[in-house]
């Protein structure tokens, strides 16, 4: 008899009564028990986040900023009650804890009364934190704290971006500020360097006429010296030396008077000028010096904090198990630091760059300082000493006149002469240096003042001076510099669809393992008459595998029409689903013909471990290291993900390889049922008192 038939006298067995028949009707249906039930049961969970009760609390006091009112938890609170994501509950702080902890509310969100306080110091010179409170508890349900973990992220980075705002806008309007100021500094410097431009004509002009008085009381000097040396021969020449100091005090008296006004007129404004250049150039001198350390260590502040938040990032995020649920944020704040020390760290290199710059601009105001600070002591009493110095040679005009009378009192008056005239000559010496030195000290205060303007201009070049419009998309890129574009290919439309390739295997699997509880893996008329064993092997695979196809149309029919199943593939999906229900019925044929009573309990085992290692929950990768290694040599692993293509779409790479490998399945397995028949034809005591029967 050909195995057809043998398998058509095998079904024929469940029409002989009503309870087999009904077993049968049964046997059909028990996939809709695993299949359609489990997928009906959560087909749409996250759709109806809106059923969850959920407390909200809100004890924001609100705050003040600037002159206006900041209403930040009643901002986050209108937001959540408008998008539904759950059931929202305005309730106390006092009923929210009890709700959570006796399962009145799944969990609780509280706005702390200084929120608004905390957001708005974001702005100001000490920033604070504010902190939304979640609690939650997890013997009411675990999933719950899960969902609400992922939601309380979002409203969590939405928040911090909206208070970030404001920090940066603040920034943008200090560099203004440092913008503005550095021109006005410019500007000042360009005054002071026409100022002392007129103040270094005013030297030169005064070192030439001091040139010119030291040249005449050097003449003064050497003539009275030789006058002394022959105070005996002047006696029979008074009159000749009268002549000749008449000729002396005339042309002091004659340089004096080109000299002194301009003294009179400028020494108290050469005076103050100079004092007024000494401490400008000192404090200038003070700023530079410190300039370096200060934008150094305020780099290294920057990025030293942000290491730290780095370093605390990699210590709560990466590698973690399971990770911080406050990872993205902390991620964006590491991002905002690292932004924040490259500022930093740009200002200091400009500094740096220019060190040696600043490093010769401070010795010349140093040197700078010490000249004009004597300039301005001595600038006072110019005057008086040209003035001295002439009286002293009037005095030694009227002393050589009397010469004329008498040698004794011409050689004493000569002597006096002799004494004022190097005194004469020293102080105009000094008086000389003293305006060469200030010509000198007024060149590099020109040189030195003129590199400041330049380097206040060229720093106020570089400083930013946003506008509003500009200040304003700044602030929006650093306060959420980075979006998530998200995108989905071949997306599930709900939670039932993804676990749809999962779930279905599995009801196949059990409606094969109860169908050979009804019918004999191997037919004992044909083991009795000695028929081929491949025919044998047939007769018992082909009414499960029969059953099984009108199994997978009953199961289909009722996910697609009944619960809502969409297939990308449908026709694919029933003829891949037929080849499935053939291989699992050749497999559970086996184990039961080659184990007997304990093929049912391997039949079972098997499907367990088909279950954690075919990845269709989490990806295999997550489970232990067993299930990794099995993962790629059982049936299942394929078959999910076969459906996942053909139900939700993508490649029909997995499938065709599936197929494969459902094929190689079945014909090793109907194989081994061939051989275990052939065994079975055999018999020996171990079939005759077999140690265990179901």
């Amino acid at each position: 008899m050909r195995s057809p038939k043998l398998a058509a006298l095998e079904l024929k067995r469940f029409g002989r009564g009503k309870l087999p028949r009904a077993a049968l009707a049964a046997l059909l249906l028990l996939p809709l028990l695993y299949g359609a039930l489990y997928l009906w049961s959560f087909w749409d969970p996250y759709g109806k986040l809106d059923k969850i009760p959920v407390a909200l609390v809100n004890s924001d006091t609100g705050a003040t900023v600037k002159g206006d009112r900041l209403t930040a938890g009643d901002d986050i609170s209108g937001k959540l009650l408008d998008s539904k994501t759950f059931d929202w509950h305005r309730t106390s702080a006092a009923e929210a804890r009890k709700g959570v902890a006796n399962g009145t509310y799944y969990l609780s969100l509280t706005v702390p009364s200084d929120f608004s306080r905390q957001i708005a110091t974001s702005s100001g010179k000490s920033p604070e934190t504010g902190a939304l409170k979640v609690r939650t508890n997890d013997a009411n349900n675990y999933i719950v704290g899960q969902i609400s973990r992922s939601v309380f992220s979002e409203v969590r980075a939405a928040a911090s971006t909206k208070a970030s705002r404001g920090f940066y806008d603040n920034i943008f309007i200090s560099f203004a500020d440092i913008h503005g100021e550095t021109e006005k500094a410019a500007k000042s410097a360009d005054k002071l360097g026409k100022g002392i431009g007129k103040a270094k004509k005013g030297a030169d002009d005064l070192a030439k006429g001091l040139a010119k008085a030291k040249k005449g009381s050097r003449d003064l000097k050497s003539g009275l010296g030789t006058l002394y040396q022959g105070s005996g021969t002047l006696k029979t020449g008074a009159g000749g030396v009268a002549d000749g100091t008449q000729s002396l005090s005339d042309k002091v008296n004659d340089v004096a008077a080109k000299v002194r006004p301009f003294l009179k007129e400028h020494g108290k404004e050469i005076g103050d000028v100079s004092q007024l250049v000494a401490d400008a150039s000192q404090k200038a001198s003070d700023s530079l010096d410190t300039l370096p350390e200060t934008t150094a260590t305020a780099a290294t502040k920057a990025r030293k904090a942000s290491d730290d938040l780095a370093a605390d990032y990699r210590t709560r995020c990466e590698g973690a198990v399971p990770p911080d649920p406050d990872c993205p944020a902390l991620k964006k704040s590491v991002a905002a630091a690292d932004t924040a020390a490259d500022v930093a760290e740009d200002v200091n290199k400009l500094v740096q760059d220019h060190t040696t710059q600043l490093d010769a601009l401070g010795g010349h105001l140093d040197d700078l300082h010490d000249q004009a600070l004597w300039l301005a002591r001595n600038a006072p009493h110019l005057g008086t000493d040209l003035d001295t110095a002439v009286r002293k040679v009037n005095a030694l005009n009227s002393g050589a006149q009397k010469v004329a009378k008498g040698a004794g009192t011409l050689h004493t008056g000569l002597s006096t002469a002799k004494t004022g005239a190097s005194d004469l000559d020293s102080g105009v010496g000094k008086a000389r240096g003293g305006a060469d030195t200030l010509g000198g000290g007024m060149f590099r205060l020109v040189d030195g003042s003129g590199k400041l303007s330049g380097g206040l201009h060229d720093g106020a070049d570089k400083i930013p001076d946003y506008g509003k419009q500009d200040r304003d998309a700044r602030t929006e890129v650093m306060a959420d510099p980075v979006r998530l574009v998200h995108q989905a290919l071949h997306k599930a439309p709900n939670y039932g669809t993804g676990f749809a390739p999962y779930f279905i295997p599995l009801s196949l699997w059990v409606g094969a393992m109860v169908a050979y509880m009804l019918i004999q893996p191997l037919n004992k008329r044909a083991l009795a008459v000695g028929a081929s064993s491949w025919r044998i092997a047939f007769a018992g695979w082909l009414p499960v595998a029969a059953i099984g196809v009108f199994q997978t149309l009953a199961l289909m029919a009722v996910l697609h029409w009944a619960i809502g199943l969409q297939m990308a593939r449908a026709a694919g999906t029933l003829g891949f689903l037929m080849l499935v229900t053939a291989c699992f019925a050749a497999i559970v044929q086996w184990l039961n013909a080659r184990f007997g009573p304990a093929g049912r309990i391997l039949v079972l085992a098997l499907l367990m471990l088909q279950l954690t290692s075919a990845g269709g929950t989490y990806p295999v990768q997550t489970s232990p290291r067993f299930f990794n290694a099995i993962h790629p040599f059982l049936p299942m692993t394929y078959v999910v993900d076969g459906l996942r293509r053909l139900i939700t779409g993508g490649g029909l790479g997995p499938v065709w390889l599936a197929c494969g490998v459902l094929l190689g399945f079945s014909v090793a397995a109907l194989a081994l049922t061939a051989w275990s028949a052939r065994r079975r034809q055999v018999w020996s005591v171990d079939r005759l008192h077999p140690e265990l029967s179901l």
